[in-house]
């Protein structure tokens, strides 16, 4: 956003501020309290829309196009397109896969490789978000294509050409491309075990409002060892997609702007982070289901920007109902647990995924709620608003069972390989930390390492080693940290002391400085702590603590090339806090 001399670093555990939407106007989070600029006009407030009248919409699973080299053939063409929201709301302009929000659904099994060509068939003279679009970050401030995407399918295993690499966009019928462009059909090899992933848009600088426009969907992939759990399945296996957004009075989507008065060095309109007061399920604001009573598996998706989601399900539609109704994890982002985690709440992180079966045997009649009380930003900021924010969704029992339920949940679900320290070739520490604006003091970036998207000097795991990597947080956030290509497992957490751990490193200038330095006895400040018991299965997002170290374990198997990692808040992320490593023979 500013030159290398424009930044300076802020005090280690500051918030990084947010604009968030949790009444009936805007208001900054950050300091001064200024109210936060509109695109065009002023936001509808999302709580004059009645809660709980549209059915809960199930997306339609993708079917092949055919076949290439013996295997599926997919295209998927990225539209604009209006969609009804909410029945209260005018149809919305949004972007989409396949001319619908959320897209369509890959229902895939483990090793059989498919191929997806993903088509951007959207005028590239007219760019949805245009007024927040910010030409200073990076990959926006090369006079590139405004309306331009790529395709990351979050969480598959695949080589680096079909990752979705933030610069191997492409526009209309590829007119243009970028700078790691390889190629227009991709192929996913699914070497995987089963596991719930999701595709969405990857370009760079522009993630946080392509994606808020609409382009995202599910992604399954399924094994033999799924099959034979019996597990609720079919109309009872439904997808949870969570986000949230603002809404103009005509139903258009509302994208707030930084005033430029706050900040005077800023350039551009970029907002810390985003938060909206229209909490969307599978695409539909505050939705309801009608379930029989007996079990159901629902996998849950954190698709917003930057909110944090704990989410519980109660008796009441308030976030403060003490009287929650329990229910069993049985997988994470990567895959099953060894045996299932019973839980009352469930705190997901932008990017996180759960795999919950929830038992409404013996409730007929009963009306409950899907609620959050996760604070913005999380997890130091201001409690979420109860009527917006901490409402999702209502679950209905009311429809007759229609036979036996024979689903279960069985005790020992997979046995999951542990990935011990002693086996790692290589320990990494690594450090997230922001900075400030020299005249207000405001936040206005965070990095990770002290380093820029194109610093040239990559960590380079070698192919099939193990590695450590310690995630220290000096800021005063949560960050959900995402590792492309590899799944891994949390080690533990630890408390350290952010002060003195920055005044050693003395990476005070933005981008510049050295190497963080590694974790030393006088920075810590507490025993380790294993991880919660739902986060002891194979993960693709973390969240990183403020104040404290996580540590992961991955073994970087297969391929070799060019991956990010990155934080999975999206406005974090199209502001530098995105890095690349390189997997080497």
């Amino acid at each position: 956003m500013l030159t290398r001399k424009e930044f300076v670093r802020i005090g280690s555990l500051t918030a990084f501020g947010a604009l968030t939407a949790e009444g009936f106007f805007l208001a900054s989070q950050l300091k001064g309290g200024t109210v936060a600029k509109a695109m065009a006009a002023q936001p509808l407030a999302a709580n004059t829309l009645t809660k709980y009248i549209d059915p809960l919409p199930l997306p339609s699973v993708k079917q092949p196009s055919g076949k290439l080299n013996g295997y599926d053939y997919y295209e998927v063409r990225m539209t604009q397109f209006t969609q009804k929201l909410h029945s209260q709301l005018p149809p919305t302009t949004l972007w989409g896969y396949d001319g619908q929000f959320p897209g369509k659904t890959f229902e895939t099994r483990s090793n059989q490789p498919i191929y997806v060509k993903w088509i951007n068939d959207i005028d590239s003279a007219n760019y949805l978000l245009s007024e927040a679009y910010d030409p200073n970050l990076h990959g926006t401030d090369k006079n590139e294509p405004q309306v331009k995407t790529v395709v990351h399918v979050h969480g598959a295993h695949v080589p680096a050409a079909y990752d979705g690499h933030p610069e191997a966009w492409f526009t209309r019928n590829f007119a243009q491309t970028g700078p790691t462009f390889t190629s227009q059909v991709y192929q996913y090899t699914n070497k995987q075990e089963a596991a719930s992933l999701w595709y969405h848009d990857h370009t760079l600088g522009q993630t946080r409002l392509n994606v808020y426009a609409g382009l995202a969907g599910l992604y399954l992939i399924r094994d033999r060892a799924e099959n034979d759990m019996n597990l609720p399945k079919g109309k009872y296996e439904i997808p949870l997609l969570l986000q949230d957004r603002i809404f103009g009075p005509d139903g258009s989507l509302f994208y707030p702007l930084r005033p430029k008065e706050e900040v005077p060095t800023q350039k551009g309109p970029w907002i810390p982070e985003f938060f909206g007061d229209a909490i969307l399920v599978n695409g539909k604001v505050w939705p309801y289901l009608e379930v029989e009573p007996r079990k159901y598996r629902f996998r849950i998706y954190n698709g917003a920007n930057a909110r944090f989601f704990n989410i519980k399900i109660s008796a009441k539609a308030e976030p403060t109902d003490v009287s929650a109704l329990p229910f069993v994890q049985i997988a994470a982002e990567q895959g099953f647990f060894n045996s299932p985690v019973q839980l009352n709440t469930l705190l997901l992180a932008p990017g996180e995924r759960a795999d919950v079966v929830v038992d409404f045997t013996g409730l007929s009649g009963g009306t409950y709620y899907l609620t959050n009380d996760a604070n913005v930003p999380f997890p130091m900021g201001d409690p979420c608003d109860p009527d917006t924010g901490g409402q999702v969704m209502k679950f209905v029992v009311n429809k007759p069972l229609s036979g036996k339920d024979t689903s279960r949940v069985p005790r020992l679900l997979r046995s999951v390989e542990k990935l011990e320290p002693e086996r790692a070739k290589v320990t990494r520490d690594m450090a997230i930390i922001e900075y400030a604006d020299p005249v207000t003091g405001e936040p206005i970036g965070a990095l990770l390492n002290g380093r820029m998207w194109d610093y040239p000097k990559l960590a380079e795991p070698k192919l099939g080693t193990i590695e450590i990597w310690n995630l220290i947080n000096t800021t005063m956030d949560a960050h959900p940290i995402h590792l492309h290509l590899v799944r891994f497992q949390i080690l533990d957490r630890q408390p350290i002391n952010p002060d003195l751990y920055m005044a050693d490193w003395g990476a005070m200038e933005f981008g510049m400085g050295p190497d963080p330095i590694k974790l030393k006895r006088s920075h810590i400040l507490g025993p380790r702590h294993q991880p919660e018991a739902n986060e002891k299965g194979w993960k693709d997002t973390f969240k990183v603590y403020p104040g404290e170290v996580t540590r992961v374990i991955a073994k970087f198997d297969d391929y070799t090339g060019i991956y990010a990692w990155h934080c999975h808040i999206l406005e974090h992320e199209d502001n530098e806090m995105m890095l690349q490593y390189r997997v080497v023979p």
